[in-house]
């Protein structure tokens, strides 16, 4: 007896069917355990992340180095050192600062509340006055456009609580100083055995496992993919911190305080596309007002901070850096608020750095080309 080919079409319709869906669950499973992988290990990936920047940053370097006969062990210790000091320099010095700024807060947050109390009181005087002078209309139709006697608020209670929240603050700051400390060893020591341990274990992986078939292109596409990787970090922080030097030095030009510890601020601020920006107007902006007081000089801080960064945005960073910055707005502002909702702070300051990575290396190995299109999505 022949069997109806029309339903064998069908069934096999289907399990076809049926597979793609569990296909497509199991994907579904795997996205979200990932996801919550990253998110309850930040403390691990984090720390590995970092290394793996800045082993990408001085492998050029050490690798020349090894062709002229020093041995790598010498010279990722001396390159390290040569990174690691000016930044304790930097840190030490902008210590002293940071530890003024954090006690002044709450005597800076009564002064500039009271400044703004005087100015809203000058403008509700004013604007009594102007309508002492007009004649009165009954309003008694329209009871809701009448205002309501504005109450004031206990400064003293308010004063009150920004000071326990400074405190709370100060104390979750140095409960996570040791776990913080911890991972910054932990990160320089990986960083070290990366540049040492890490060539070997590469080229016995290219040269030695069976899952390789086309060994002369992996080496290739390896070595393409650190330059790429290496000339895009290396570049970007070369940038961020000459605006962060100017920025300093603009500051320090029209005798702002703790010029230095603002340019820093901003230049590791800028790690961060739109966001970081944004974040440091409002800080100079604070900064101005503290020093200055409510007048237009308080707007100097910005300026210069605005100035630099538009020709760093606009013309230094696209001429330099070219197509691997060629990236949607909203595609960075997505994963900036992934990054930040997986690894908080630090994931935001790492967020743009690791997608360029993973942008360049799917470019050097040339798959997923609608994906590419898809993140350099412009008008």
């Amino acid at each position: 007896m022949k069997q109806n080919p029309l339903l064998h079409r069908h069934d096999d319709f289907k399990v076809k069917t049926r597979d793609v869906r569990v296909v497509r669950l199991l994907i579904v499973l795997v996205a979200l355990s990932t996801l919550y992988t990253l998110y309850f290990a930040q403390s691990l990936i984090i720390p590995m992340v970092f290394s793996m920047l800045v082993a990408l940053l001085l492998s050029r370097i050490v690798t020349k180095l090894k062709e002229w006969r020093i041995p790598r062990s010498i010279s990722s210790i001396t390159l390290l050192t040569m990174l690691i000091a000016p930044l304790m320099f930097l840190i030490l010095e902008l210590s002293e600062p940071v530890e003024r700024w954090m006690k002044a807060l709450p005597q800076i947050s009564e002064q500039v509340t009271q400044q703004l109390t005087e100015f809203s009181e000058a403008i509700d005087g004013t604007q009594q006055n102007a309508e002492d002078k007009k004649p009165s209309v009954n309003n008694t139709a329209y009871p809701w456009f009448e205002k309501e006697p504005v109450k004031k608020q206990d400064d003293t209670m308010v004063e009150e609580r920004f000071k326990q929240g400074s405190r709370q603050m100060m104390f979750e700051m140095l409960l996570a100083t040791p776990i913080f400390l911890a991972q910054v060893l932990g990160a320089i020591v990986l960083t070290l055995f990366l540049l040492i341990f890490g060539p070997p274990l590469s080229k016995v992986i290219i040269n030695d496992f069976p899952i390789i078939k086309n060994r002369h292109r992996a080496r290739a596409l390896i070595k393409s993919i650190q330059q790429a990787l290496s000339h895009y970090i290396l570049t970007i922080s070369i940038i961020n911190t000459g605006l962060g030097a100017l920025t300093a030095a603009g500051l320090a030009y029209f005798g702002v305080r703790d010029a230095i510890l603002w340019g820093a601020i901003v230049g590791l601020l800028n790690f961060v596309p739109y966001i970081g920006s944004v974040i440091s107007v409002g800080i100079l902006l604070f900064v101005g007002v503290v020093q200055f007081g409510f007048i237009d000089t308080a707007f100097i801080p910005v300026g210069v901070f605005i100035t630099l960064n538009i020709l760093e945005s606009q013309i230094i960073t696209p001429t330099v850096l070219g197509r691997s910055m060629q990236i949607n707005p909203l595609v960075i502002i997505v994963w900036l608020f992934l990054s930040g909702w997986l690894w908080g702070m630090l994931g935001v300051l790492l967020a743009v750095p690791i997608f360029v990575c993973i942008k360049l290396t799917l470019q050097q190995m040339e798959v997923f080309p609608h994906w590419l299109k898809f993140i350099e999505a412009q008008e």
